[in-house]
């Protein structure tokens, strides 16, 4: 029987991991068009305060504060655990003079990640390696710091990435997860096809609340877990995505109407309003998760 299950678990993971691939790889033109540049790569929203007041500088701002967060130094060894094009690999090589290996199951990805790094001498310093963050093949105690900036809300199995992060770390080692958090599993009939537009959108199973993300941690064995909520310095950066979305719409029902645009992107754009109007009924927030191997 517990072979049975693993099977069945391993065939759903199988299948949701197709189907995030297929979302990056349909989403790229409208990344790059509309949200990152070349410069950060970046994937994420932006974190904005007083001094940080433009969408670039925002998304290079994430970086920083995730790593003054997780205390990362020159010499560590970070998993960048969903890396995408490499922005935050790329920034924590140049600015914390970290060695860094960044993994993501899409395989675009890591291939232009890699030619980016070269481009920028960070090749010694910086790998890419096309690998799923819940089972690497990794070695245990492989790292100072994992690294997961919003890149956990497509895993099926939270708990499972937890345990993986706990194995890869050292003693001491630290766990940094900057993610969607549900406020409360209790939602209206509108709020919830809200919620179901924006997770399948994006591609995303579920979300955790507060007190999943903590439990699934400290059940990996991690101590001195803490979730605090950074909606506010997020909140501009999230607002911005649903007003590109809001110009976005007519013109992506239209084109999607007409079979120039495929489901993935038209959902994508939708997805883009829903996070917003469901920010808007406080219904997630913005989370920044640390916790420390013992």
């Amino acid at each position: 029987m517990i072979a049975e299950e693993r099977a069945r678990q391993d065939a759903t993971h199988l299948q949701w991991l197709s189907s995030v691939i297929e979302y990056y790889e349909h989403t790229k033109f409208d990344y790059r068009a509309v949200w990152h540049n070349m410069e950060n790569c970046a994937f994420h929203f932006g974190y904005y305060n007083e001094q940080i007041r433009q969408h670039a500088h925002a998304l290079t701002n994430s970086n920083k504060v995730l790593a003054e967060i997780a205390g990362v130094r020159p010499g560590d060894h970070v998993l960048d655990a969903g890396c995408g094009l490499g922005g935050s690999s790329f920034w924590l090589a140049s600015h914390r003079a970290a060695e860094v290996v960044g993994i993501s199951p899409v395989a675009y990805q890591i291939a232009r990640a890699r030619e980016i790094a070269r481009d920028r001498l960070l090749d010694g310093s910086v790998h890419f390696e096309q690998a799923v963050y819940t089972r690497t093949p990794i070695p245990d105690g492989s790292f100072d710091v994992v690294w997961a900036l919003e890149s956990l809300c497509h895993a099926v199995n939270k708990e499972a990435f937890y345990t993986e992060a706990a194995r890869l770390l050292r003693p001491g080692g630290r766990l940094v997860v900057a993610e969607y958090i549900w406020a409360s599993r209790n939602r209206d009939k509108q709020s919830e096809a809200l919620a179901r537009d924006w997770l399948d959108g994006w591609r995303m199973p579920d979300l955790g609340t507060r007190e999943e993300h903590i439990a699934a941690a400290v059940g990996a064995g991690l101590s001195n877990v803490q979730l605090i909520d950074y909606t506010s310095v997020t909140r501009r950066s999230l607002h911005r995505l649903y007003k590109l979305a809001c110009i976005a719409r007519p013109i992506d029902r239209l084109l999607f109407g007409l079979g120039l645009r495929s489901k993935a992107q038209h959902g994508n754009v939708i997805a883009s309003l829903r996070q917003y109007q469901l920010l808007q009924r406080e219904l997630w927030f913005y989370g920044i998760l640390l916790a420390t191997k013992r």
